[in-house]
């Protein structure tokens, strides 16, 4: 089976040839690397070059926004299987096998999704399930992040494209949430999609507290308050979703740690804002 990646990138260059490294460990080689590459300079030609005997790329170019990439990937596409790796993540050595095993050994499996780590063995990305199983329209926000999802190409035909109002880049300031919202819908449809806790892609997980952090907590909040308001989430669902952040806060001030606190905050604003913009 063939699998086609469809990378979107801007203002990275190491993190993306670690990327392209990842894919040189992989035993499967039937592959197929769509770059989207959003920089406005060649900054990437020299890991492009590298990436060619192992895996020669396909270079887009296309405007700002993580969600307009992913459509302009899927316009040109031809693999079995379709992944949405990040440009800062990598692959460990055999996932691509693992990923082309359980397609072929469960003929009616639509899709596949997974966990992240930091590459030393912790948590990245957000909180995850620990139990495999089903994705689901009330867990797949546990069960999934776009760095870890494979899909058939037949899902992603159907599916359609990704909003492009949601994501990194996007003209709007919903900054998270897209994939999301592409899982839901696909869920919708009655597509099988499974998650594997031990199917883990490596992320790193930089959560400093800053300012700068706390204003991209308060976008990716809009991003999943958005997608909850976008698919009439019940109130009890919307209600935990804030409340669960709320309560971080106030753990992390009774700790004495009023800038994790902030940062929960951010989240948990981000998300009633987002709830809001319908």
């Amino acid at each position: 089976m063939k699998i086609s990646l469809i990378l979107a990138t801007k203002n990275r260059v190491e993190e993306v040839r670690r990327f392209v490294e990842s894919l040189a460990v992989q035993a499967h080689r039937d592959l197929e690397l769509v770059v989207v590459d959003q920089n406005d300079d060649d900054r990437l030609e020299s890991v492009l070059e590298d990436a060619a005997p192992v895996c020669p790329p396909i270079r887009l170019r296309c405007e700002a926004g993580l969600s307009r990439a992913r459509n302009a990937g899927l316009e040109v596409v031809t693999g079995d299987i379709i992944g949405f790796p990040d440009d800062d993540c990598w692959y460990p050595e055999g996932l691509l096998s693992r990923v082309v095993h359980e397609f072929e050994s469960q003929p009616g499996l639509h899709g596949l999704t997974g966990r992240s780590e930091d590459g030393e063995g912790h948590p990245s990305g957000g909180s995850f399930s620990r139990s495999r199983g089903g994705v689901n329209f009330n867990n797949v926000w546990k069960r999934g992040i776009s760095y870890t999802i494979f899909l058939r190409s037949s899902v992603c035909e159907a599916v359609g494209t990704f909003d492009e109002e949601l994501g990194v880049g996007a003209r709007t300031r919903f900054g998270s949430g897209e994939e999301t919202d592409y899982l839901i819908r696909a869920v919708k449809m009655g597509f099988r999609i499974q998650y594997l806790p031990d199917l883990v892609v490596y992320h790193p997980n930089p959560v400093l507290y800053t300012r700068s952090h706390r204003d991209k907590a308060f976008r990716y909040g809009l991003g999943m308050g958005r997608v909850l308001s976008k698919h009439d989430y019940k109130l009890s669902f919307n209600f935990f979703a804030i409340f669960r952040p709320v309560a971080g806060a106030l753990l992390s001030l009774l700790t004495l740690r009023p800038q994790k606190a902030a940062y929960h905050l951010a989240i948990a604003g981000g998300r009633l804002c987002g709830l809001w913009s319908s």
